[in-house]
């Protein structure tokens, strides 16, 4: 059950990071754009359905996603109900 909890935590982190590497400009050819690649990767699987299932809310002239917020508070219900 502790593993279960630290890779939920782990998650958590990995989504907050994709989360504010998202406000930057990623440069295609930077040293950062393997690491957002990576983050892509392991977050996008749960991000993606979701995103496609939930509007994305308008704030002014851009559009909010709300799917992190969603996946985030997903994963701490499931914690707090396993851990």
């Amino acid at each position: 059950m502790v593993i279960i909890c630290n890779l939920i935590g782990l998650y958590v982190l990995i989504i907050f990071v994709r989360i504010v590497l998202s406000w930057f400009p990623i440069d295609p050819d930077g040293p950062i754009a393997t690491f957002h690649g990576l983050l892509h990767l392991l977050t996008e699987p749960v991000l993606g359905p979701l995103r496609r299932m939930l509007p994305s809310v308008p704030i002014g002239q851009i559009r909010l996603d709300l799917s992190p917020i969603v996946v985030l508070f997903g994963l701490q219900i499931i914690r707090g109900a396993i851990c």
